[in-house]
This record gives structure tokens, sequence and C-alpha cells, in this order.
């Protein structure tokens, strides 16, 4: 059986990880990067730090508007199908990356399984919400990683093609976690453990409106603790745009850090401001308190648990919020217990073997 993974960004590369070493010696895998995130620390590295196998194929698409870029995918992989032949299209997320991988394949009649279905927002401003959707209406295997999930799918006339199989950006951190422990990973220099936050901002609801992007910086840079801001290009170049300056105060800029380094650093400060999805989860398995600068949340078991705190309209609340006190101890697991991708590889199996 021959299945062909589509990944294009950093979360997607975390989550390929785990699978791609659960095929081993199970299945042929295939690898293409789409190249939605192209420079070198946003991909190469972590292809390294992972040790997830060279792709197979690299579109090199880079970046650009949703349209174009989910178009140039299409078109690139298409070829890519023509030419590998796979039993099955296995996508992740809610990347274009993963809606393009999605269509090309539809298309062709090859059979789409989508990893970390069932996730909602329920925001229809986010394109990561269109794009997770319409993959999850598209494709013949659900996989998700909550009972949320698997609810939300339900909802949607979708649980007979669903399949509970836990999240494996837990297996990853878990296994990382392991290493960290095994050595002596230091932290960002100038800063001590417990003595700092961990921010990254990149959503387009946060960083596009001047006053808003202004608004959030200045919480951040009046806070009592160095703030370590893990800076994407993109929010660089608006910043010096709007005219914003990303080191005021207490911020500490940083270029994003491979993820060993990243966990390292999150599991060493004294909370987390983002608002990344992924970030909030491992922040949570790490019980690391989060601040989420958005109205919802996909993985709000973090925010029942009590160790997630929503800031959206009232940025006036952000620093309150930011430096609460740590919540309630809690051995809850509602991500699952680090052997995701077996499961998700044996319902892959059990699902398209021939």
């Amino acid at each position: 059986m021959r299945i062909l993974s589509v990944v294009g960004a950093r979360p997607q590369f975390v989550k390929l990880a785990p699978i791609a070493r659960a095929m081993e010696g199970r299945t042929e895998h295939i690898i293409v990067h789409t190249g939605q995130h192209y420079d070198e620390l946003m991909s190469d590295v972590f292809f390294q730090d992972l040790g997830i196998p060279a792709p197979d194929y690299n579109l090199g698409v880079g970046s650009g508007k949703h349209g174009e870029q989910t178009g140039a995918m299409l078109a690139g992989l298409e070829g890519v199908f023509e030419q590998a032949k796979p039993d099955v299209v296995l996508v992740y997320g809610d990347t274009n990356s993963t809606l393009a991988a999605a269509l090309a394949a539809v298309k062709m009649h090859i059979p789409v399984a989508h990893l970390e279905a069932g996730l909602r927002s329920f925001n229809r401003r986010m394109p990561e919400e269109h794009n997770r959707v319409l993959t999850d209406h598209a494709a013949d295997l659900l996989l998700s990683p909550t009972e949320v999930g698997m609810d939300h799918l339900a909802n949607e006339g979708l649980a007979e093609r669903a399949v509970m199989v836990g999240d494996v950006m837990t297996d990853v951190l878990y296994s990382v976690r392991e290493q960290l422990s095994a050595g002596n990973e230091p932290i960002p220099a100038g800063l001590e453990a417990g003595g700092y936050y961990v921010c990254t901002i990149h959503r387009p609801d946060n960083t596009d409106d001047p006053a808003r992007l202004r608004a959030i910086v200045d919480s951040l840079a009046a806070l009592s603790k160095p703030v370590l801001l893990l800076a994407h290009p993109r929010l660089k170049a608006l910043a010096e745009n709007h005219g914003i300056d990303l080191a005021a105060g207490s911020l500490v800029l940083s270029e994003p850090l491979a993820y060993p380094q990243l966990v390292n650093a999150v599991a060493n400060s004294a909370g987390v401001v983002t608002d990344s999805g992924g970030l909030q989860k491992e922040a949570f398995l790490l019980r690391v308190p989060c601040t989420t600068i958005r109205p919802e949340t996909e993985w709000v078991e973090t925010v029942a648990l009590g160790w997630n705190v929503l800031v959206n309209d009232d940025l006036g609340r952000l620093a309150g919020a930011v430096e609460r006190p740590v919540p309630a101890p809690t051995d809850a697991a509602p991500y699952g217990d680090g052997h995701a991708a077996v499961r998700t590889v044996d319902a892959l199996l059990s699902a398209f073997a021939k």
C-alpha cells in the first residue's frame, strides 16, 4: 500500500514526524512538501530536528495570496499524484496545503484521509476554518484527535467516516520532552527559568490592523517579566510597515525556534501568549499557563480545565490574564496517551488496504 503525505507548514511537519516513524516497515510512504513555509528555519531545520525523511517531492510554492497559493499547489500536486500513483493521500491540519491536496486527490478519484479532523473554531473569518471544514467533507477517512472533534463530525453527518485516534502532536511533544529531560538544553540567552513569557503572534486578525497590533505589542511590552517574542518574518515586515517596535519594553525579539528548542523554552517559561492553535495545546501538555489572543479556540479542553484564557476585544485585560496565578493542577489527558500515530496507521491500513 502506498500512502502519500502532503505537508507545507511547521505544525504539519511536527505531525508528520510520528506518522513517518509509525509507517516504517508497514507501508510505502511518500512525502510531498508544498513549500508553503519555505525558509530554512520554517522548514529544513524542522525536518532535521524531528528526524523526518527528506521529502520525495518539493513544490517550492512559497508565500502568496490564498487563492494564488492554493491554485499553485493544486496544479503542482496534480502532476505529483499522476507520477506517484498513491493508494491514499493523507492530509494534515488546516492549511492551504491541506485543502489543495484534498481537492487535487478528490478530482483524481484518489481516497483522502484527514488527520486532525473535526476541529472547529466556528469562526468563518479564519481561513483555517474553511480549510478544515471543506477538507472534512471531501475526505473518505476522518482521523480525529479528540472526543469533541468526533462530536463535531457526528453533528455534520460524518460519523461513519470518523475514527478517534488521539493527537499526534502529543506523541511528538512527549518524545521531545523525554529527550530534553535527558540533556542540558539551555534556555534562550539572557532569560531565567520561570522568569519570562513565550509569545507568538501571526494571525491576520491580530497583525493586519495597525491599531490592534500596536495595542497587543504595548500590552506585552508593559509586562513585569521579559517576553520572548518569536517573530515570523511576516510579523516583522508588518510591524516595520506600521512603525511598531517589536523590541520595546519587556519584549525580547527572537527568530522562530526549532521545535525542540521551542518546547524547552515553553517548558521553562512562566506562561505563553499566542494566537497559534498548536502552541495552546503544547502549553497545556507542559502544564504552562496560556493566554490566547483570539475570540475562540479549537482546543476547548484547555479553557475548560483552566489552563487557557481567551482575550480578544478587551485588550486591556491582556496583561492581567498573562500575569494571573497558575491554575489548579490536573491529570486530565484529553489529547491521548502519546500513541496516536500508531492508531492512525492502523486506521489507514484498515480502511484502505487492498
